[in-house]
């Protein structure tokens, strides 16, 4: 199965002085649903950032399809290949389910002839309905936010869907219905699909895990 995402000894050091990530060799595929887990202060937040694009490796190298992220153009590897879901959902309140939706369309800068289509059609593959689609966001729940903002992370037909704790906020029924989107969209459609989480169910339900352990528990051993 050919890569996506390969990290070669990456490491992340802040300020020069204090090493968060050091080493890493992962392989992500597409079609594959993979969970990074690990304790607090175990770095998965920094690693997404840096699978992300928002910051780049102290040491080592990321390659995205065979190509040195950093040096590639980086709006344009965020923008177009590249969906984040995150914890807080990061959706306008006040505006409806399909103009969150539209309105990253419209800063992806890729050429959509039909957003309102394209959004109804998202939302409808996350189980959101007509109805849904025209509701405030402020006016919807959680679980409603959360497959929103998986919409919206799928609304320029990226090839890497990234999550943070996608289902933190939710119930243990809800939870399972998210992480049921994230499976089809992985392998009914061949995205690679990366969760960062704490929980257990989360890496229960992923094809593969990686465990990050903090570089104090690393040294204990």
């Amino acid at each position: 199965m050919m890569s996506i995402l390969k990290l070669q000894n990456v490491g992340y050091t802040y300020d020069g002085r204090t090493k968060v990530l050091d080493g890493l060799n992962y392989e992500f595929a597409k079609g594959r649903v993979y969970a990074i887990v690990g304790r607090s202060g175990a770095g998965k937040t920094t690693l997404l950032s840096l699978l992300s694009g928002l910051t780049s490796p102290t040491e080592g190298t990321i390659l995205f399809e065979d190509k040195d992220v950093s040096k590639i153009d980086r709006y344009q590897y965020r923008s177009r290949y590249v969906g984040v879901v995150f914890q807080q959902f990061n959706l306008l309140p006040h505006l409806t389910a399909a103009e969150n939706v539209e309105l990253s369309m419209r800063a992806s800068g890729k050429i959509i002839p039909d957003k309102k289509k394209l959004a109804a059609e998202l939302l409808e593959k996350v189980d959101l309905d007509e109805a849904l689609a025209k509701r405030r966001v402020l006016k919807l729940s959680g679980g409603e936010q959360q497959r929103v903002a998986i919409a919206r992370a799928l609304s320029f037909d990226p090839d890497i869907i990234l999550a943070d704790e996608p289902t933190g906020n939710l119930d243990i029924t809800t939870q399972e219905d998210v992480m049921d989107i994230f499976k089809r969209l992985a392998h009914e459609e061949g995205k690679c699909v990366i969760i960062v989480s704490h929980s257990p169910e989360v890496a229960a339900s992923a094809d593969e895990v990686y465990e990050l352990a903090s570089l104090r528990e690393k040294r204990k051993r």
